[in-house]
């Protein structure tokens, strides 16, 4: 059996299961590229956060060769891509977990690239979701979410902005008193996504929302994030393993690919794209 239909991306049988490399050839050939006057056009108004030729990594490794990549603000966007393409890079990139090589990442038209992660979400209102469980296990539900504001000047201010998170969430304020080691998985990830907003941020980095989650709490996730960025007006970027998903909730998305934009558009022409379903939606 050929080694391009043993493992890999899709849902089909093994005749129609493409291996990881083989997806990341294939997928290199979808396009040539995005420019910064291409990844422009898809913003909505001006760019809240924009990429220009961002070339980043970790050490002397440059995993981004010249991204561009613009998202406007209340608009959600999503990067799928290959194993290895360079996904989680990009916001670890704009959060400030990488080496910067070149290029820059502009917030609100301020240049924001040196900033540290603490000032990323302090200063330019960038946070960043991990993917891994990040709970702390023998705190509290509430010490979990005060910790999101560590970096207010007052601790007043947020327990106050707690205090507004609880009364948006019931499914959290009931379990406040609570260690957040008995929650469920979808709880765990709604106190990480809750934790990060006592900081008021404009943009969210989202990393996996969905992995590990049972397919009702994946969906309770995503309905979350959609009244964060409907009614809140919340930027969000995304990584998102399950990638129909994440182009059917996005309004952008990005076709990355050995830490490149191959390809860009709206999320929906992106779901009906026969080749970006062929090699990650399963179809």
């Amino acid at each position: 059996m050929s080694a391009d239909i043993i493992s890999g991306y899709g849902e089909g049988g093994t005749e129609t299961v493409l291996s990881v490399d083989a997806v990341a050839r294939e997928a290199e050939a979808l396009g040539s590229g995005i420019t910064s006057e291409e990844a422009l056009s898809l913003c909505a108004g001006e760019p809240l956060l924009e990429l220009k030729g961002l070339k980043a990594g970790y050490g002397k490794m440059e995993i981004l060769h010249g991204l561009d990549l613009a998202v406007g603000k209340g608009q959600s966007l999503c990067l799928v891509g290959p194993n290895g393409a360079g996904k989680s890079t990009v916001l670890h990139s704009i959060f400030g977990f990488t080496r910067i090589m070149g290029g820059s990442i502009h917030m609100a038209g301020r240049d924001v690239t040196a900033l540290s992660p603490a000032e990323k979400l302090a200063k330019a209102g960038i946070a960043y979701i991990l993917q891994d469980n990040s709970v702390f296990p023998d705190m509290s539900v509430e010490e979990n979410l005060l910790m999101g504001g560590y970096l207010k000047s007052r601790p007043a201010e947020a327990r106050a902005a707690a205090e507004e998170i609880f009364g948006k969430y019931e499914r959290l304020a009931k379990r406040r008193r609570e260690r957040a080691g008995v929650l469920s998985g979808g709880e765990r990830r709604l106190l990480e996504i809750s934790r990060a907003l006592v900081m008021d941020p404009q943009v969210l980095l989202v990393d996996e929302p969905s992995i590990g989650l049972e397919p009702r709490f994946i969906d309770m996730v995503f309905e979350i994030l959609e009244d964060l960025q409907k009614n809140e007006g919340k930027t969000i970027i995304m990584v998102e393993q399950n990638a129909k998903k994440g182009l059917g909730f996005a309004d952008l998305g990005y076709v990355l690919v050995s830490g490149r934009a191959a390809l860009a558009g709206k999320g929906g022409e992106l779901l009906e794209n026969p080749e970006v379903g062929r090699l990650f939606l399963g179809g």
